[in-house]
Protein backbone atom coordinates (compact mmCIF):
# COMPACT_ATOMS: atom_id res chain seq x y z
CA UNK A 1 0.00 0.00 0.00
CA UNK A 2 1.21 3.41 -1.13
CA UNK A 3 2.28 5.92 1.96
CA UNK A 4 -0.12 8.59 0.74
CA UNK A 5 -2.14 10.84 3.27
CA UNK A 6 -5.79 11.61 3.14
CA UNK A 7 -7.37 14.98 4.76
CA UNK A 8 -11.10 12.87 5.91
CA UNK A 9 -12.59 15.38 8.20
CA UNK A 10 -11.94 19.18 9.57
CA UNK A 11 -13.22 21.11 12.39
CA UNK A 12 -12.86 25.22 13.06
CA UNK A 13 -13.74 27.67 15.21
CA UNK A 14 -12.78 31.26 15.14
CA UNK A 15 -14.55 35.17 15.23
CA UNK A 16 -16.36 34.24 12.12
CA UNK A 17 -17.81 31.03 12.80
CA UNK A 18 -18.21 28.47 15.50
CA UNK A 19 -18.18 25.78 13.30
CA UNK A 20 -17.02 25.05 9.37
CA UNK A 21 -20.37 26.11 8.17
CA UNK A 22 -20.32 29.45 9.37
CA UNK A 23 -16.64 30.12 8.55
CA UNK A 24 -17.64 29.37 5.25
CA UNK A 25 -20.62 31.72 5.30
CA UNK A 26 -18.66 34.29 6.23
CA UNK A 27 -15.99 33.74 3.94
CA UNK A 28 -18.75 33.84 0.69
CA UNK A 29 -20.66 37.00 2.54
CA UNK A 30 -17.11 38.62 2.52
CA UNK A 31 -17.72 38.75 6.62
CA UNK A 32 -14.86 39.85 9.10
CA UNK A 33 -14.61 39.25 12.56
CA UNK A 34 -12.91 42.77 13.26
CA UNK A 35 -13.85 44.74 16.07
CA UNK A 36 -13.66 46.08 19.44
CA UNK A 37 -11.91 43.95 22.29
CA UNK A 38 -15.30 42.58 24.15
CA UNK A 39 -14.76 39.46 26.10
CA UNK A 40 -10.87 39.99 26.72
CA UNK A 41 -10.28 42.61 29.98
CA UNK A 42 -7.73 45.05 28.49
CA UNK A 43 -6.36 48.45 28.90
CA UNK A 44 -6.70 47.89 25.20
CA UNK A 45 -9.76 47.38 24.35
CA UNK A 46 -11.06 50.30 23.11
CA UNK A 47 -7.32 51.23 20.96
CA UNK A 48 -6.64 47.99 19.80
CA UNK A 49 -9.06 45.74 17.82
CA UNK A 50 -8.85 42.54 17.37
CA UNK A 51 -10.73 39.65 15.56
CA UNK A 52 -12.67 37.82 19.05
CA UNK A 53 -14.91 35.23 19.56
CA UNK A 54 -17.74 36.64 21.11
CA UNK A 55 -18.61 34.34 23.78
CA UNK A 56 -18.06 34.29 26.85
CA UNK A 57 -15.69 31.21 28.56
CA UNK A 58 -18.81 29.82 30.32
CA UNK A 59 -20.68 29.54 26.82
CA UNK A 60 -18.04 27.93 25.18
CA UNK A 61 -17.71 25.23 27.76
CA UNK A 62 -21.90 24.87 27.44
CA UNK A 63 -21.57 24.72 23.79
CA UNK A 64 -18.41 22.10 23.98
CA UNK A 65 -20.80 20.19 26.62
CA UNK A 66 -17.94 20.67 29.24
CA UNK A 67 -18.91 21.44 33.19
CA UNK A 68 -17.58 24.76 34.46
CA UNK A 69 -15.01 24.17 37.23
CA UNK A 70 -12.63 21.86 35.45
CA UNK A 71 -9.77 24.00 34.75
CA UNK A 72 -10.62 24.39 31.03
CA UNK A 73 -8.85 27.27 29.45
CA UNK A 74 -10.12 29.24 26.65
CA UNK A 75 -7.50 27.89 24.13
CA UNK A 76 -8.28 23.84 25.52
CA UNK A 77 -12.23 24.68 24.63
CA UNK A 78 -11.74 25.84 21.66
CA UNK A 79 -9.23 23.29 20.67
CA UNK A 80 -11.67 20.59 21.81
CA UNK A 81 -14.63 22.54 19.83
CA UNK A 82 -13.12 22.08 16.93
CA UNK A 83 -11.19 18.80 17.49
CA UNK A 84 -15.16 17.61 18.16
CA UNK A 85 -16.25 18.57 14.62
CA UNK A 86 -13.14 17.14 12.69
CA UNK A 87 -14.39 14.03 14.84
CA UNK A 88 -17.31 13.90 13.54
CA UNK A 89 -16.99 15.16 10.22
CA UNK A 90 -14.88 12.40 9.44
CA UNK A 91 -17.18 9.86 11.05
CA UNK A 92 -14.83 8.23 13.68
CA UNK A 93 -15.55 5.58 15.52
CA UNK A 94 -14.51 5.22 19.78
CA UNK A 95 -12.14 2.33 18.98
CA UNK A 96 -10.64 4.72 15.76
CA UNK A 97 -10.36 7.81 17.91
CA UNK A 98 -8.65 5.59 21.06
CA UNK A 99 -6.42 4.55 18.37
CA UNK A 100 -5.27 8.26 16.72
CA UNK A 101 -2.88 10.35 17.88
CA UNK A 102 -3.26 14.40 18.65
CA UNK A 103 -0.59 16.56 17.43
CA UNK A 104 -1.82 19.79 18.79
CA UNK A 105 -0.33 23.65 18.35
CA UNK A 106 -0.43 26.87 20.78
CA UNK A 107 1.58 29.65 21.28
CA UNK A 108 -0.02 31.13 24.40
CA UNK A 109 -1.63 27.60 25.65
CA UNK A 110 -3.69 28.85 29.11
CA UNK A 111 -1.27 32.15 29.83
CA UNK A 112 -4.58 34.12 29.90
CA UNK A 113 -5.92 32.12 32.98
CA UNK A 114 -2.25 32.99 34.50
CA UNK A 115 -2.97 36.44 33.96
CA UNK A 116 -6.00 36.75 35.10
CA UNK A 117 -5.69 34.41 38.29
CA UNK A 118 -1.64 35.39 38.44
CA UNK A 119 -2.09 37.63 42.08
CA UNK A 120 -4.16 34.72 43.69
CA UNK A 121 -1.83 32.08 42.17
CA UNK A 122 1.33 33.45 43.98
CA UNK A 123 -0.12 33.77 47.38
CA UNK A 124 0.31 30.72 49.18
CA UNK A 125 -2.28 31.84 51.41
CA UNK A 126 -4.98 32.21 49.21
CA UNK A 127 -6.97 28.98 48.34
CA UNK A 128 -9.62 29.01 45.75
CA UNK A 129 -11.25 28.38 42.16
CA UNK A 130 -8.44 29.77 40.56
CA UNK A 131 -6.13 26.80 41.86
CA UNK A 132 -7.42 24.66 38.43
CA UNK A 133 -5.33 26.59 36.30
CA UNK A 134 -1.92 26.56 37.95
CA UNK A 135 -0.86 24.45 35.31
CA UNK A 136 -2.07 25.77 32.48
CA UNK A 137 1.16 27.75 31.41
CA UNK A 138 2.24 24.66 30.11
CA UNK A 139 1.56 24.77 26.48
CA UNK A 140 1.50 21.12 26.12
CA UNK A 141 -1.44 21.21 29.02
CA UNK A 142 -4.23 21.90 26.66
CA UNK A 143 -3.46 18.65 24.42
CA UNK A 144 -3.21 16.32 27.48
CA UNK A 145 -6.94 17.73 28.48
CA UNK A 146 -8.29 17.74 24.88
CA UNK A 147 -6.60 13.99 24.41
CA UNK A 148 -8.03 12.65 27.63
CA UNK A 149 -11.79 14.30 26.97
CA UNK A 150 -11.74 12.01 23.93
CA UNK A 151 -9.80 9.02 24.71
CA UNK A 152 -7.00 9.61 22.16
CA UNK A 153 -4.54 7.27 23.72
CA UNK A 154 -1.71 6.41 20.77
CA UNK A 155 0.39 9.23 20.28
CA UNK A 156 -0.11 12.79 21.85
CA UNK A 157 2.31 15.65 21.28
CA UNK A 158 2.49 19.78 21.49
CA UNK A 159 4.35 22.06 18.86
CA UNK A 160 4.97 25.39 19.33
CA UNK A 161 6.90 27.25 16.57
CA UNK A 162 5.07 30.19 16.59
CA UNK A 163 3.04 31.38 13.57
CA UNK A 164 4.24 28.34 12.00
CA UNK A 165 2.89 25.89 14.68
CA UNK A 166 -0.11 24.26 13.72
CA UNK A 167 1.02 23.93 10.26
CA UNK A 168 3.83 22.09 11.30
CA UNK A 169 1.51 19.67 13.36
CA UNK A 170 0.16 19.18 10.49
CA UNK A 171 3.60 17.82 8.74
CA UNK A 172 4.31 16.05 11.92
CA UNK A 173 1.36 14.11 11.47
CA UNK A 174 1.67 12.95 8.47
CA UNK A 175 5.37 11.77 8.82
CA UNK A 176 4.10 9.56 12.14
CA UNK A 177 1.49 7.99 8.93
CA UNK A 178 4.60 7.69 6.82
CA UNK A 179 6.35 6.03 9.53
CA UNK A 180 3.90 3.56 10.53
CA UNK A 181 3.99 4.54 13.95
CA UNK A 182 -0.27 6.02 13.48
CA UNK A 183 -2.72 5.26 11.12
CA UNK A 184 -4.72 8.00 11.70
CA UNK A 185 -3.81 11.51 13.35
CA UNK A 186 -6.14 14.29 14.13
CA UNK A 187 -3.72 17.54 13.65
CA UNK A 188 -4.00 21.20 14.12
CA UNK A 189 -3.76 24.21 16.68
CA UNK A 190 -6.05 26.66 19.03
CA UNK A 191 -5.08 29.81 20.30
CA UNK A 192 -6.76 32.57 22.93
CA UNK A 193 -6.17 35.73 22.90
CA UNK A 194 -4.49 37.54 26.40
CA UNK A 195 -3.01 40.49 27.63
CA UNK A 196 0.57 38.68 26.87
CA UNK A 197 -0.26 38.32 23.19
CA UNK A 198 -1.86 42.09 22.40
CA UNK A 199 1.02 43.63 24.60
CA UNK A 200 3.79 41.80 23.23
CA UNK A 201 2.70 42.68 19.63
CA UNK A 202 2.07 46.29 20.24
CA UNK A 203 5.68 46.53 21.54
CA UNK A 204 6.82 45.29 18.68
CA UNK A 205 4.82 48.15 17.02
CA UNK A 206 3.15 45.45 14.28
CA UNK A 207 -0.60 45.64 15.25
CA UNK A 208 -2.63 48.34 13.29
CA UNK A 209 -5.67 50.11 14.94
CA UNK A 210 -7.91 49.60 11.55
CA UNK A 211 -8.79 47.01 9.68
CA UNK A 212 -5.59 44.86 8.18
CA UNK A 213 -4.47 45.25 4.49
CA UNK A 214 -2.12 42.39 3.12
CA UNK A 215 -0.42 42.99 -0.09
CA UNK A 216 -1.69 46.98 0.13
CA UNK A 217 1.23 49.99 -0.22
CA UNK A 218 -0.59 51.21 2.97
CA UNK A 219 -0.37 48.04 5.33
CA UNK A 220 0.89 49.44 8.76
CA UNK A 221 0.70 46.05 10.31
CA UNK A 222 -1.54 42.81 11.52
CA UNK A 223 -5.38 42.54 13.85
CA UNK A 224 -4.21 39.40 16.08
CA UNK A 225 -7.49 36.95 16.21
CA UNK A 226 -8.46 33.88 18.37
CA UNK A 227 -9.61 30.51 16.99
CA UNK A 228 -8.87 26.72 16.58
CA UNK A 229 -8.79 24.39 13.42
CA UNK A 230 -8.07 20.46 13.01
CA UNK A 231 -7.66 18.26 10.20
CA UNK A 232 -8.20 14.23 10.69
CA UNK A 233 -5.53 12.94 8.53
CA UNK A 234 -5.59 9.42 7.46
CA UNK A 235 -3.57 6.61 5.39
CA UNK A 236 -4.66 5.27 2.45
CA UNK A 237 -5.34 2.19 3.74
CA UNK A 238 -6.84 3.42 6.46
CA UNK A 239 -9.57 5.29 4.62
CA UNK A 240 -10.46 2.62 2.18
CA UNK A 241 -11.11 0.01 4.96
CA UNK A 242 -12.90 2.82 6.68
CA UNK A 243 -15.08 3.87 3.33
CA UNK A 244 -14.43 7.22 3.94
CA UNK A 245 -14.33 9.67 0.57
CA UNK A 246 -11.31 12.01 1.57
CA UNK A 247 -12.14 15.93 1.08
CA UNK A 248 -7.94 15.97 -0.20
CA UNK A 249 -4.89 14.66 -0.05
CA UNK A 250 -1.94 16.20 1.53
CA UNK A 251 0.27 16.34 -1.16
CA UNK A 252 3.45 17.84 0.07
CA UNK A 253 4.81 20.02 2.89
CA UNK A 254 8.27 21.37 4.08
CA UNK A 255 9.45 23.56 6.96
CA UNK A 256 12.57 25.94 6.17
CA UNK A 257 14.36 28.54 8.59
CA UNK A 258 15.96 31.39 7.37
CA UNK A 259 17.59 32.30 10.61
CA UNK A 260 17.55 36.05 9.71
CA UNK A 261 16.01 37.38 12.34
CA UNK A 262 14.44 36.47 15.82
CA UNK A 263 10.67 38.08 14.53
CA UNK A 264 11.21 39.85 11.15
CA UNK A 265 11.28 37.51 7.44
CA UNK A 266 14.55 37.59 5.70
CA UNK A 267 13.56 40.37 3.17
CA UNK A 268 14.40 38.57 0.01
CA UNK A 269 12.29 35.63 1.08
CA UNK A 270 14.63 32.93 0.87
CA UNK A 271 13.18 31.64 3.86
CA UNK A 272 9.62 31.69 2.55
CA UNK A 273 11.06 30.36 -0.92
CA UNK A 274 12.66 27.29 0.50
CA UNK A 275 9.30 26.42 2.33
CA UNK A 276 7.22 26.52 -0.89
CA UNK A 277 10.26 25.05 -2.74
CA UNK A 278 10.25 22.26 -0.61
CA UNK A 279 6.57 21.85 -0.58
CA UNK A 280 6.03 21.51 -4.12
CA UNK A 281 9.39 19.26 -4.69
CA UNK A 282 7.96 17.02 -2.37
CA UNK A 283 4.61 16.54 -4.17
CA UNK A 284 6.15 15.79 -7.18
CA UNK A 285 4.61 18.28 -9.17
CA UNK A 286 5.69 21.72 -10.97
CA UNK A 287 4.93 25.09 -9.77
CA UNK A 288 2.82 25.73 -13.00
CA UNK A 289 0.41 22.83 -11.67
CA UNK A 290 -0.66 25.15 -8.26
CA UNK A 291 -4.11 27.01 -9.22
CA UNK A 292 -3.93 28.88 -5.69
CA UNK A 293 -2.42 30.46 -2.67
CA UNK A 294 -3.56 30.83 0.48
CA UNK A 295 -0.97 33.43 1.37
CA UNK A 296 0.36 33.94 5.16
CA UNK A 297 -0.44 37.60 4.52
CA UNK A 298 -0.30 39.17 7.73
CA UNK A 299 -0.11 42.93 6.35
CA UNK A 300 2.79 43.89 8.19
CA UNK A 301 5.73 45.88 5.80
CA UNK A 302 8.19 43.09 6.08
CA UNK A 303 6.22 39.77 6.04
CA UNK A 304 4.45 40.76 2.78
CA UNK A 305 7.10 42.00 0.90
CA UNK A 306 9.16 39.06 1.71
CA UNK A 307 6.29 36.60 0.98
CA UNK A 308 5.39 38.45 -2.41
CA UNK A 309 8.95 38.21 -3.82
CA UNK A 310 9.53 34.51 -2.76
CA UNK A 311 6.14 33.80 -4.71
CA UNK A 312 7.77 35.62 -7.78
CA UNK A 313 10.97 33.67 -7.27
CA UNK A 314 8.95 30.63 -7.23
CA UNK A 315 6.53 30.94 -9.85
CA UNK A 316 8.76 32.60 -12.12
CA UNK A 317 6.90 35.40 -13.19
CA UNK A 318 3.53 33.22 -13.67
CA UNK A 319 2.21 33.77 -10.11
CA UNK A 320 -1.04 31.74 -9.38
CA UNK A 321 -4.13 33.05 -7.82
CA UNK A 322 -3.04 34.28 -4.32
CA UNK A 323 -5.07 35.94 -1.02
CA UNK A 324 -4.78 36.43 2.38
CA UNK A 325 -7.70 35.59 4.66
CA UNK A 326 -6.33 37.03 7.77
CA UNK A 327 -8.95 40.19 7.30
CA UNK A 328 -11.46 37.69 8.49
CA UNK A 329 -10.64 36.15 10.73
CA UNK A 330 -7.24 37.81 12.36
CA UNK A 331 -3.88 36.54 12.78
CA UNK A 332 -4.31 33.28 15.19
CA UNK A 333 -0.85 32.91 15.42
CA UNK A 334 0.01 29.17 16.40
CA UNK A 335 -3.67 28.47 14.70
CA UNK A 336 -3.14 29.99 11.53
CA UNK A 337 -1.64 27.33 10.07
CA UNK A 338 -4.69 24.83 10.38
CA UNK A 339 -7.65 27.74 10.26
CA UNK A 340 -6.41 28.49 6.53
CA UNK A 341 -5.60 24.77 5.61
CA UNK A 342 -9.42 24.59 6.44
CA UNK A 343 -10.31 27.63 4.56
CA UNK A 344 -7.98 26.00 1.73
CA UNK A 345 -10.02 22.50 1.70
CA UNK A 346 -13.28 24.86 1.57
CA UNK A 347 -11.79 26.25 -1.14
CA UNK A 348 -11.26 22.80 -2.99
CA UNK A 349 -14.47 21.34 -1.99
CA UNK A 350 -17.05 24.05 -3.31
CA UNK A 351 -14.97 25.79 -5.85
CA UNK A 352 -14.63 29.07 -3.91
CA UNK A 353 -11.46 31.78 -4.00
CA UNK A 354 -11.77 33.72 -1.21
CA UNK A 355 -10.83 37.60 -1.73
CA UNK A 356 -7.86 39.60 0.00
CA UNK A 357 -10.31 42.15 1.75
CA UNK A 358 -9.08 46.05 1.87
CA UNK A 359 -6.51 45.30 -0.64
CA UNK A 360 -6.44 48.85 -3.02
CA UNK A 361 -3.13 50.31 -3.45
CA UNK A 362 -0.32 47.88 -5.02
CA UNK A 363 3.22 47.75 -3.83
CA UNK A 364 5.91 49.16 -5.67
CA UNK A 365 8.01 46.51 -4.66
CA UNK A 366 5.78 43.74 -6.44
CA UNK A 367 5.10 43.15 -9.56
CA UNK A 368 1.86 40.35 -8.70
CA UNK A 369 -1.71 41.64 -6.95
CA UNK A 370 -3.61 39.60 -4.34
CA UNK A 371 -7.50 38.39 -5.65
CA UNK A 372 -10.04 40.91 -4.68
CA UNK A 373 -13.38 39.55 -5.68
CA UNK A 374 -14.72 36.54 -4.91
CA UNK A 375 -13.95 33.91 -7.23
CA UNK A 376 -16.86 30.72 -7.85
CA UNK A 377 -16.66 27.73 -9.65
CA UNK A 378 -12.91 26.91 -9.83
CA UNK A 379 -11.60 24.04 -10.53
CA UNK A 380 -9.40 23.80 -7.58
CA UNK A 381 -6.97 20.98 -8.01
CA UNK A 382 -3.50 22.00 -6.41
CA UNK A 383 -3.62 24.59 -4.00
CA UNK A 384 -0.54 25.76 -1.44
CA UNK A 385 -0.88 27.16 1.70
CA UNK A 386 1.77 29.45 3.44
CA UNK A 387 2.95 30.05 7.58
CA UNK A 388 5.35 32.02 8.59
CA UNK A 389 6.83 32.38 11.59
CA UNK A 390 9.02 34.06 14.02
CA UNK A 391 12.68 33.51 13.83
CA UNK A 392 12.25 32.48 9.96
CA UNK A 393 10.06 29.37 11.01
CA UNK A 394 8.91 28.79 7.42
CA UNK A 395 6.30 26.19 6.36
CA UNK A 396 4.26 25.24 2.93
CA UNK A 397 1.39 22.43 3.02
CA UNK A 398 0.60 21.17 -0.32
CA UNK A 399 -3.02 19.81 -1.12
CA UNK A 400 -4.19 18.21 -4.11
CA UNK A 401 -7.75 17.14 -5.06
CA UNK A 402 -9.39 13.33 -4.74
Amino acid sequence: MSSRIFITGFGVITSVGKNASENFDSLVRERSGFGALEILQTAHHHTLPACEIKLQDKELLALAGVKSGLGYTRAATLGLLAVKEAIQSAGLTDREIKNSGLISATSGGGIRELEKYYSQLIDLNQRGSFEEFVDTGNPGEHTERIAEHFNIRKYIGTISTACSSSANAIMLGAQLIKNKIVERVICGGTEALSKFTINGFNALMILDTQHCRPFDATRKGLNLGEGAAYVVLESEQAAILAGRKPFAELLGYANANDAFHQTASSPDGMGAYRAMHGAVQSSGITPDKIDYVNAHGTATENNDLSEGLAMQKLFDGKVPTFSSTKPYTGHTLAAAGSVEAVFCLMSMKHGFIFPNLNYKVPMDELRIRPEVTLQKGKNLKYVLSNSFGFGGNTSSLLFGAV
